[in-house]
């Protein structure tokens, strides 16, 4: 039984928020739950309440046990940007995107690996 949980719009670019969700692949919930604890990252904050929230989900819609969930897919994409403009010199323009990022995760119930 595949457990999905998502985030949108989250204010982090999708390069930086990849780092952290890398570290999370394959592994237990549980155990990248107390990853992310240690992580110094501000998109671990995100991801671990994310984590937090398949594991509910597990538990509350489908009585699956969060202890056996593992982590099956877990990936940052691309959200809408804020486009911001800086004055530069000589009447010209600086270009400033904002970027934003959904995050998703799929995890499976496992038997005792």
């Amino acid at each position: 039984m595949e457990v999905r949980a998502s985030i949108t719009r989250v204010r982090i670019s999708p390069r930086k928020a990849r780092l952290v969700v890398d570290m999370c692949r394959g592994k237990k919930v549980s155990d990248a739950i107390t990853l992310m604890k240690f992580t110094p990252n501000r998109a671990a904050e995100d991801v671990e309440k994310l984590l937090k929230s398949v594991a509910a989900n597990a538990e509350h819609n489908y009585d699956i046990d969060p202890e056996t969930l593992w982590i099956k897919e877990i990936y940052a994409d691309d959200a809408p940007q804020l486009r911001r403009f800086k004055p530069k010199a000589r009447g010209r323009v600086g270009k400033i995107l904002r970027r934003s990022c959904h995050i998703t995760v799929i995890a499976e119930e496992r038997g005792g690996r």
